[in-house]
């Protein structure tokens, strides 16, 4: 995996092909993988948790968070408005606040690029 590498955005690159990496089949996410399976920096998450209401990591010990995959899905998608689409936070914000959320292009076709990597991945296990 490509190391990553900061830009002025305050985001993480996503590498050489700009595929972020399969998000791995677990129940909880740190910061830390979030930051790395989004390529978004911890501070960055952070303040998004703040401007979106669909983003509500839980909060444990210490006030640790801790991510679902649900979560990790939001963060892509609000990267994907903000960096690839030119939205501002409000409109973003706006965006993913809008009753077709569900049906939206976008949010699909991602869904099923995740999976397909998922299931590369799996399939590159099972051959080995």
């Amino acid at each position: 995996m490509p190391e990553a590498s900061s830009n002025i955005e305050g985001n993480v690159s996503a590498g050489d092909d700009g595929a972020l990496p399969a998000i791995p089949g677990k129940c909880y996410f740190s910061i830390g993988e979030v930051s790395e399976l989004c390529a978004v920096k911890p501070h960055v998450l952070r303040y998004w948790e703040q401007e979106f209401p669909q983003l509500k990591p839980l909060k444990r010990r210490g006030n640790r968070r801790y991510y679902q995959r649900q979560d990790v899905i939001m963060v892509r998608q609000i990267r994907n408005l903000l960096y690839e689409h030119g939205f501002t936070i409000g409109g973003a914000r706006q965006r993913l606040s809008g009753e077709d959320v569900k049906n939206d292009v976008n949010h699909s076709q991602q869904m099923v690029q995740q999976m397909r990597r998922e299931l590369e991945d799996l399939l590159r296990v099972l051959r080995a």
